[in-house]
């Protein structure tokens, strides 16, 4: 039995973040697999991410680890990554496909032709270091600053059905979510694995939380 579970669906950095958990797990011990049973015994489960989520929801389907992504973010400490944070909610724009419904929402595509306060376009994908701000005393957000810096790569972000799902926003140019909380399951569009000393501590915070908030 592991300590903390990444979900290995064939797809995203996996190796990158089960690095960096191991860095900050102390004696815990970290593994990368598409059984679910490990993820079912696992006291901590992480959904890492990056791609497309049509793939994501197929490759999910396809190695039948739908059900125990499920189970593990209704009873264990879960932690969501980039498309591991989309495809909680209940749709997406990329590819017109169903999330797994966990949470209420939508995953939305940044308009083309957006535009700084300047007047300078903007790119989609949004790529490189922004500010996360903060909305709730969480405990993963414990000893980071509330307008701390992290590493984004995503062309889609998520728009929660309810607001009080917020946990921290980014401008882009306008507010989308950053991360959402509820409950035992805390999700990030940024990658926390990419964002040095930021992104270490929530890591840090998160495999020494105990699901409750």
């Amino acid at each position: 039995m592991a300590d903390i579970a990444v979900v290995d669906y064939g797809m995203g950095n996996l190796r990158s973040v089960a690095q960096a958990l191991s860095h900050v797990a102390n004696e815990q011990t970290v593994v990368v697999t598409s059984d679910p049973t490990l993820i079912a015994s696992a006291k901590r489960v992480v959904f890492p991410g990056q791609g497309a989520m049509p793939d994501c929801i197929r490759e999910l389907d396809s190695r039948g680890l739908r059900g125990a992504v499920i189970e593990a973010a209704s009873s264990k400490p879960f932690l969501g990554i980039c498309i591991g944070q989309q495809l909680l909610f209940e749709h997406s724009e990329e590819g017109d496909v169903d999330g797994l419904g966990i949470l209420p929402g939508r995953v939305r595509r940044f308009p083309l032709g957006m535009q700084d306060a300047t007047g300078a376009k903007l790119k989609v994908p949004h790529m490189g270091w922004n500010q996360v701000y903060q909305t709730l005393a969480h405990p993963l957000w414990a000893g980071i600053p509330r307008d701390a810096r992290f590493y984004f790569v995503h062309s889609y972000y998520v728009d929660p059905a309810d607001p009080t799902l917020v946990a921290a926003w980014t401008e882009y140019p306008f507010r989308f979510a950053s991360a959402v909380a509820r409950g035992n399951v805390f999700a990030v569009q940024f990658h926390p694995e990419k964002s040095q000393q930021a992104g270490l501590s929530l890591l840090y915070n998160f495999v020494n939380w105990d699901g409750n908030w």
